[in-house]
């Protein structure tokens, strides 16, 4: 093949002088010696494809991140091969010494906005603001004013003034578009009742850990069409996969994402979008099965009613194997017994947690390239 003749062409032009770092290949047999020259070539090329698609985020440089749609398919790529480069560089199988390591946002903070609590944003954020040598500020309902004596429009102007970014994790959707709308720096949507786009970047790069190429996969989703779903439809069509959704009745996605998702799938030559209201038709020849909490955080008195409407959507062996040989599980957390069970929740087949260690490195793509500190 061309690719074999490149690398025999490249073990003959290897000079190799002891000094060489290559010198070693000396005592090589052939096949071996083309087996490291394949994987220099290799990792060589894929360093190169990296860097291009990171190239394209040069104009993500001071835009707001509010849901996955506003995203290229290009920029997308791009956050997402940025985020496994921080991982690369900075995480806890890395070579690289940590007080050595680039840090690009040296002089830059962000303040972190939180009307709802969260384990995940806030420790991603923070820590993952801190390895890129940057600052990050708590600002949870009882340290500011707003809602209280202040406006949305008037705390977007003056953090603005203080602050790099500004990553808001919200009841409404509206409070998004109200501080993306006054700030004068880049605004990070960290969850609203309608997005929630830092979870599918985890989620998506979670997928590309375990299966390389997603393209022609099956995404099943099981439960609630809330705000984590919205942005994972529009991820996965984006990414080529075929979605499949069940949710029960009065628990539908959004009309206007799911129509939203269809264009999409169609622009990315994939299945046309599957709705169903039977957890088993969805999951039914899937590689992926996801589900979330049925009953988040406001929503507390409905938990009896939730919990008896959602009766058949739990995620347990027995659904799974309805799935294809192979198939994973996600879940964005916190979650609940009702939701999955144990069995499927700690097996092998679930990627939750490497899911979750994923929000810190695609929080860090996102404010790195809203900074243009690629």
């Amino acid at each position: 093949s061309s690719h074999r003749h490149y690398c025999d062409k490249f073990i003959k032009e290897i000079p190799l002088p002891a000094s060489n770092m290559f010198s070693s290949l000396r005592y090589m047999n052939k096949p071996a010696a083309r087996f490291a020259a394949e994987t220099l070539v290799k990792s060589g090329t894929s360093s190169t494809k990296r860097g291009m698609s990171i190239s394209a985020l040069s104009g993500f440089e001071g835009k707001n991140f509010i849901s996955i749609d506003q995203l290229s398919n290009e920029e997308l790529r791009g956050l997402l091969d940025l985020s496994k480069k921080y991982r690369d560089t900075y995480g806890k199988g890395s070579s690289v010494d940590p007080t050595t390591a680039p840090k690009p946002l040296t002089g830059q903070s962000v303040s972190m906005i939180f009307q709802k609590r969260s384990t995940r944003t806030r420790v991603s954020t923070e820590t993952g603001t801190n390895l890129l040598g940057g600052q990050a500020l708590f600002l949870g309902p009882s340290d500011i004013q707003l809602g209280v004596n202040e406006s949305m429009r008037d705390t977007a102007l003056v953090l603005s003034r203080f602050n790099s970014v500004v990553l808001a994790r919200v009841f409404s959707h509206n409070d998004i578009l109200e501080l993306s709308k006054h700030a004068t720096v880049p605004v990070i949507n960290a969850l609203s009742d309608m997005h929630h786009p830092l979870q599918t970047l985890a989620d998506l790069m979670a997928l590309e850990d375990h299966f390389g190429d997603v393209r022609g996969k099956s995404l099943a989703w099981v439960g609630d069409g809330n705000n984590v779903l919205h942005d994972l439809m529009l991820g996965g069509a984006k990414l080529g996969m075929n979605i499949r959704v069940a949710t029960p009745d009065g628990y539908e996605a959004n009309e206007g994402v799911v129509e939203t998702t269809k264009k999409l799938a169609a622009e990315n030559g994939t299945e046309d979008v599957f709705l169903t209201k039977v957890a088993s038709e969805a999951v039914k020849g899937s590689d992926v099965v996801v589900t979330d909490t049925w009953v988040s955080m406001g929503q507390e008195s409905e938990y009896e009613k939730r919990v008896q409407e959602f009766d058949g959507y739990q995620v347990n062996a027995s659904l799974m194997e309805q799935a294809n040989p192979g198939a994973v599980f996600l879940h964005c957390l916190p979650r609940h017994p009702e939701e999955v069970s144990d069995e499927v929740f700690y097996s092998d087949q679930s990627l939750v947690f490497p899911e979750a260690e994923n929000r810190m490195w695609t929080v860090m793509a996102v404010m790195a390239a809203q900074l243009g500190k690629l």
